[in-house]
C-alpha cells in the first residue's frame, strides 16, 4: 500500500474514520474493497468540507494514497471498471452481512460478529461510490447497524440477545470503546484519540418489526470468517460450520427460449446483461453458486426476450 501517511483526522471528518479503518484493516487481504472504502471516504469529505488548510491538507494526502494504490493495482478490473468493482464491494459486504446474521440466528454472540454486522454496514455505505443504493441494500445497512447496537448492548447490560430480524428499538454503539484494545482511531498510521462523538446512534431508525427481512440468495456462513476470529474470542473451530448451498432451479423455460425476430436490444440492456454477468463472476469468488447461477439466469433471460 501508499507509504504516505495521513495528517491527524479534522473533527469534520469523524464520520467517515470508521471506513478509513476499515480501509487499513482490509488493505492485504481485501485490497480491491480497501481502494472503494478510501474512495468513499475522499468524496464524502470532500462533501463536508475541502476549503478549510486542515482539511485540504488531508484530502491531498488521502487522494495520494488513492493514486498509489491505484497505480499499483492498475491492472485489476476490479478497479479499473466501477461495474466489476461495485460487484466485488458488495459481494465482500455480504459476505460479512451472512457471517454475522448465520452467528446472530445460530444464538453465537461475540464481539467479531458485532463488529462483522457493522463493517457490512460500513461497506454498504461505500457501495455509494457507485450510485444509489438498492431497496434491498438499504435495508440490509440499516439492519446490521442495528444488530450491532442491539447486541453490544445486550452483552454490556448482561441479557441474552433475542437472535434473528426482531423490532428494532434505539440503540447507541461505541466502537472504539469496543474494539479489542482500541483506544484511538489509526489512520494511515497516524493515531487519533477515541471520541465518545463517534457513538453510533440508531434513535433516527423508526421502531419497525423486521421479521420479514429479506435475506439473499446464498444465505450461509462463508468458510472463512470475513472478519477473521482472533484465536483469543474464545471462538472455538465448530462453532462456525457452513451450510449447504441452495442452489436455484434453472428456469425450465430457458432452455427452449428463442429470441423473437423483433426483439432490439438497446444498449441500456446490454449494459445490464454484462452487470449481471460482473455480479455472477464476482459470486463465484466467493463460491457463491446461488448467486452466480440467479445473475446468469437474469443476464440470459434479457438476452433473449428482451425483457428482465
Amino acid at each position: 500500500m501508499a507509504a504516505t501517511a495521513l495528517p491527524p483526522l479534522p473533527p469534520q471528518f469523524k464520520s467517515i474514520q470508521h471506513h478509513l479503518r476499515t480501509a487499513q484493516e482490509l488493505d492485504k487481504r481485501e485490497p480491491v474493497v480497501a481502494y472503494y472504502c478510501r474512495l468513499y471516504a475522499m468524496q464524502t469529505g470532500m462533501k463536508i468540507d475541502s476549503k478549510t488548510p486542515e482539511c485540504r491538507k488531508f484530502l491531498s494526502k488521502l487522494m495520494d494514497q488513492l493514486e498509489a494504490m491505484k497505480k499499483q493495482f492498475g491492472d485489476n478490473e476490479a478497479i479499473t471498471q466501477e461495474i466489476v468493482g461495485s460487484a466485488h464491494v458488495e459481494n465482500y459486504a455480504l459476505k460479512m452481512f451472512l457471517y454475522a446474521d448465520n452467528e446472530d440466528r445460530a444464538g453465537q454472540f461475540h464481539k467479531n460478529m458485532i463488529k462483522s454486522f457493522y463493517t457490512a454496514s460500513l461497506l454498504i455505505d461505500v457501495l455509494t461510490v457507485f450510485g444509489e443504493l438498492t431497496e434491498e441494500n438499504a435495508q440490509h445497512r440499516k439492519y446490521a447497524r442495528w444488530k450491532a447496537a442491539y447486541i453490544h448492548n445486550c452483552l454490556k447490560n448482561g441479557e441474552t440477545p433475542q437472535p434473528g430480524p426482531i423490532g428494532m428499538e434505539g440503540e447507541s454503539f461505541d466502537v472504539e470503546r469496543e474494539e479489542a484494545g482500541s483506544s484511538s482511531v489509526h489512520s494511515g498510521g497516524t493515531t487519533q484519540p477515541a471520541s465518545s462523538s463517534s457513538t453510533y446512534e440508531a434513535n433516527n431508525i423508526p421502531t419497525s418489526n423486521f421479521t420479514g427481512i429479506h435475506i439473499p440468495p446464498g444465505a450461509h456462513a462463508p468458510a472463512n470468517t470475513p472478519a477473521e476470529v482472533p484465536h483469543n474470542t474464545g471462538v472455538t473451530s465448530n462453532t462456525i460450520q457452513p451450510a449447504p448451498q441452495n442452489i436455484p432451479l434453472v428456469d425450465p423455460s430457458l432452455y427452449s427460449a428463442q429470441s423473437a425476430g423483433d426483439v432490439r436490444l438497446t444498449p441500456e440492456d446490454f449494459a445490464r446483461a454484462q452487470k449481471y454477468c460482473k455480479y455472477a463472476g464476482s459470486a463465484l469468488q466467493y463460491e457463491d453458486v446461488s448467486t452466480a447461477v440467479q445473475n446468469l439466469q437474469k443476464a440470459l433471460k434479457l438476452l433473449i426476450t428482451g425483457r428482465e
